[in-house]
């Protein structure tokens, strides 16, 4: 059988760590706990502020059409710094840049948590969101340059897939029992246990960064051109789950956000030392994994979205019994990155898994397409949640690491952050244009069926159908298209794996 590739990441670069020395494997299990422990922060507070809003709302006494800011502050800041972030990685050094990262987000979860407006809320969210656009993609980037045999990466990716796949989930758990026995406040301090406890470990584990050659020069006109672009399509994307997606801002920001991101990339094929080399981006089998990840996100939000949505509206669990309500999911991701994707990808190699896994999703999501009003939790939605955390953790182990895998080790950290920025795309593009979709549905049943309360909770049934159904589409389509871009390797030789 054919398979990919996946060589080992070249140690001789700018910035590069060195390796582990004696007792190797010990310390890189800290290391991949390390990497692990600030993966989970950064995607914890993605979900785990949410379900504090209603709370801190109260608290701070702003207006209910203000909170989205909460939410969209710390998105447009982490969307839009991700390249940069992964670039100052390359040029800094990747150690010094994942140290930075922790506690500069430390001290603005600080200032978040200890905020007494809502002005004082909002840029501790956006500076959360600056500082993890450094600590993501120099995490990844750690990740690729450490692992270097195929059964380390497999595994330490697996890991890396879980807690990115699970995260989320979590969050909304923890968000719920820290509203609910502490205080809202205590969503945002607990990254300084998060950040201080992987800080420490970074020193202790986590060799000196060393510089082996030239550095590159940072691109300051692209890292201006690409942070405006994508806060232009970020902030567009974000106004048009809630404004529509004929409304001026959206269509203007969009419209700039795309002009400049198109700039960004004639500039970056005539300079020197570009943000964004177009050698990342030419590889096929890079931008499989690129899309995969962007795609597979938009999926992932749906269920989020519309799942929450369902659980609270139409079933009357609250935010605490809806968090736990998910659990299945990051469950399912954890145990198949962790266990059965270091296994299955070796043998079958990387195109079954990232052809394979949106298909095992796309069943999942299938599954809570039978989603009624008197559904049963334990025969309807966990099994569908357990199917789509099949498919999502191979997709989740899998793609990381090929997106990683054959990059110039000049190339490591921006390479890394294309991932975090397809992913971050991914979701934005999911929340908005599913969004769409489900609001028209609700229109349309409500014209056809009338006003009343019953046509009220069948048009939210049909428009959670309705935004399923197209994240089976898109998966499938993803699916077919991989086979044709992700190229199929002959088998690396013994010699290669050593």
């Amino acid at each position: 059988m054919n398979r990919t590739h996946i060589p080992a990441a070249d140690r001789s670069s700018p910035s590069s760590t060195s390796e582990a020395g004696p007792g190797k494997p010990q310390r890189l299990g800290w290391v991949l706990l390390v990497l692990a422990v600030s993966q989970l922060m950064i995607v914890l507070d993605g979900t785990v502020v949410n379900v504090a809003l209603p709370t801190a709302q109260l608290d701070l006494g702003f207006d209910t059409d203000q909170r989205q800011w909460v939410v969209t502050a710390y998105a447009l800041a982490f969307g839009s710094l991700l390249l940069l972030g992964g670039r100052l990685a390359d040029v800094w050094g990747r150690r010094t840049v994942f140290i930075a990262g922790l506690l500069g987000f430390a001290v603005s979860s600080a200032v978040g948590g200890a905020a007494v407006s809502f002005g004082m809320l909002v840029a501790g969210r956006a500076a959360q969101g600056a500082f993890g656009a450094l600590l993501a993609p120099a995490a990844l980037s750690l990740l690729s340059s450490m692992f270097t045999s195929p059964q380390e990466r497999a595994r330490a990716f697996g890991v890396f897939g879980a807690v990115a796949g699970g995260g989320a989930a979590i969050g909304l758990v923890l968000g719920g029992v820290l509203t609910e026995y502490t205080s809202w406040r205590w969503t945002l301090y607990i990254n300084l246990f998060f950040a201080a406890a992987a800080a420490i470990g970074a020193v202790a584990t986590i060799p000196a960064d060393r510089v082996l050659g030239a550095k590159p020069k940072l691109d300051a006109a692209g890292a201006v051109l690409v942070s405006l672009g994508l806060v232009g399509l970020v902030y567009g994307l974000s106004t048009a789950a809630i404004s529509g997606w004929d409304d001026p801002v959206t269509i203007v920001t969009l419209g700039v956000g795309a002009v400049l991101l198109v700039v960004f990339l004639v500039v970056e094929a005539r300079v020197a030392d570009p943000l964004l080399p177009p050698r990342v981006l030419a590889d096929r089998n890079r931008g499989a994994a690129y899309l995969t990840a962007g795609l597979v996100s938009l999926a992932l939000f749906s269920v989020f979205l519309f799942l929450t949505y369902y659980l609270q509206l139409l079933r009357g669990y609250t935010p605490l019994q809806t968090g736990l309500a998910f659990l299945p999911l990051p469950i399912s991701i954890a145990i198949t990155s962790v266990v059965i994707a270091p296994r299955t990808l070796p043998r079958l190699g990387a195109k079954a898994l990232l052809v394979g896994g949106p298909l095992v999703a796309a069943a999942g999501l299938l599954l809570l397409n039978t989603i009624s009003l008197t559904s049963s939790y334990w025969l309807t939605i966990v099994p569908a949640l357990l199917v789509l955390g099949l498919g999502l953790g191979h997709v989740f182990s899998a793609a990381p690491n090929i997106a990683t895998s054959s990059l110039d080790p000049r190339d490591l950290g921006v390479g890394s952050a294309m991932v975090n920025t397809s992913q971050q795309v991914g979701g934005a593009v999911g929340t908005a244009f599913l969004s769409a979709i489900a609001a028209s549905t609700v229109t349309v049943y409500l014209r056809d069926h009338g006003t009343g309360a019953a046509a009220q909770a069948a048009a939210q049934l049909a428009s959670y159908y309705a935004a399923y159904l197209t994240s089976v589409a898109i998966l499938t389509v993803l699916a077919a298209t991989t086979v044709f871009l992700l190229k199929s390797e002959r088998r690396p030789s013994a010699r290669t794996n050593q």
